[in-house]
């Protein structure tokens, strides 16, 4: 009886799932995704999420790489930037409102992510991210490629000192979890590793590029057949300052010599003076941040002509101001990595019942006091752990009714389309369709 809602609209014979009527998919699958992501008995969601998965790859929603637009941008710069995008919370809704704008403006070139640390804390397995992003896809009518992405699966440098086998295993792990769930979209974050003690620059990014090499091999391994998965590298994490075209050479020069394997990386992340989340000022409001765009525009050309990667990738940019979004375009930036702004459109609006707020808000207060640092006032605090409010009120917060989330949605979709705009996406999906050739990987399933 586990299974009756989805054996109502599908067919599931020797693992294959069939989709009966696809009206009768549309209209239950809110009902199925909330079934899955909420199902008690961890065997049963695993196979429920996965039956989503498969239904939306039969509706034509394919879990992708982005490899062959990377390859295209590499040779040429198309003159967009890529949007990914983070989902924290109210994953189905979030992802319905790009989805529907996405439509509206022909957008293809879009990316969602989640990173290690927000896998975490957002209590969103891959594969339960993955089956909530495609059953928004479902429920919207977006038919063509869906790229997925783990985003910055990141060595974290103290676990690494202490066992430096055991970090590496975790990431080799996760990277697995997120494959399985078709995530072909992997960002390896090694920055973590730069040891700034070293003379040079290329033996201050040896452990970065290093590691970097072993886990794209990795990732090599796993890929299914037919599909490159896209692979970015990270050079900005350590030491608080801009990326060098120095450090880019080095990290690049140095993957090459030590990377056993046809395809590499096809982006890299650098640092130009941002800030995950941003800088928080003491009444709860965000520091304007001066990106150093000269920076972005002459490494993302170094590792594009000299490395035929698609250009750099520039992180934390959600809480720039709107104005700052024409300038990654014009710089030949490939990415951008997009994930506060959205959290703070849903936290901050008036549609949002102050009760509910102030619910989860107390949470944090009791739950992560040990967080709060000296001299940071209350607003900063809240600001700084309120993302951790989705995960353990998951269920509260897909339970609001839909007279406080659609107000919320709209606000959201306001926001995308602006950012489409900005970043040059809208009518990107023919070109998507030209570069990038949806495989569906098949995934058997007992029940």
């Amino acid at each position: 009886m586990a299974f009756e809602k989805f054996t109502e609209v599908v067919e599931i014979k020797e693992g294959i799932v069939k989709v009966k009527n696809k009206e009768s998919i549309l209209k239950s699958i809110d009902e199925l995704i909330f079934d899955a992501v909420f199902e008690e008995s961890d065997d049963i969601r695993t196979k429920k999420l996965l039956i989503i998965k498969e239904i939306a790859k039969e509706m034509g929603a394919i879990p992708s790489s982005i490899q062959g637009l990377y390859e295209e941008m590499g040779k040429n710069f198309l003159g967009f930037t890529v949007p990914a995008i983070n989902i924290r919370g109210l994953t189905y809704d979030v992802a319905r409102a790009i989805f529907r704008k996405s439509i509206q403006q022909n957008v293809g070139a879009l990316i969602f992510e989640i990173a290690r640390s927000e896998i975490g804390y957002t209590k969103q397995r891959p594969l339960e991210y993955s089956a909530c992003v495609l059953a928004a896809a479902v429920k919207e009518g977006f038919i063509g490629p869906v790229f997925l992405q783990g985003d910055h699966f990141q060595i974290v440098r103290r676990y690494f000192e202490k066992d430096p086998v055991m970090e590496t295993n975790y990431v080799k792990g996760l990277i697995k979890e997120a494959i399985e769930a078709e995530f072909y979209n992997i960002d390896i974050d090694t920055s973590t590793l730069v040891d700034l003690s070293k003379e040079t620059i290329y033996e201050q990014q040896r452990p970065n590029f290093e590691n970097t090499a072993r886990l794209t091999e990795h990732v090599r391994s796993l890929q299914p057949e037919g599909i490159t998965i896209s692979i970015g590298g990270e050079i900005g994490e350590i030491g608080g300052k801009n990326s060098t075209p120095e450090e880019a050479r080095a990290y690049l020069d140095g993957f090459k010599e030590v990377f056993k394997g046809e395809k590499g990386l096809s982006k890299l992340s650098v640092q130009t003076g941002t800030k995950h989340g941003g800088v928080v000022l003491p009444d709860g409001s965000i520091a304007q941040v001066k990106i150093d765009f000269d920076t972005l525009k002459t490494l993302s050309d170094i590792v594009r002509k000299e490395y035929g990667l698609s250009g750099c990738v520039q992180h934390g940019a959600s809480t720039l101001p709107e104005e700052a979004f024409d300038k990654f375009p014009e710089t030949g930036t490939s990415e951008i990595h997009l994930a506060t702004g959205f959290q703070n459109i849903i936290y901050d609006s008036k549609h949002l019942p102050d009760d509910f707020r102030k619910m989860i808000y107390d949470y944090l207060k009791k739950q992560f006091a040990s967080e709060w640092k000296e001299g940071q006032t209350e607003e900063q605090f809240i600001y700084s752990t309120r993302k951790k409010g989705f995960g353990p009120f998951k269920k509260e917060w897909w339970s609001l009714p839909k007279e406080v989330k659609e107000p919320i949605m709209q606000e959201l979709e306001q926001k995308f389309e602006l950012l489409f705009e900005k970043l040059r996406v809208v009518n990107t999906f023919d070109i998507v369709k030209k570069t990038v050739i949806p495989v569906k990987v098949p995934v058997k399933i007992e029940i």
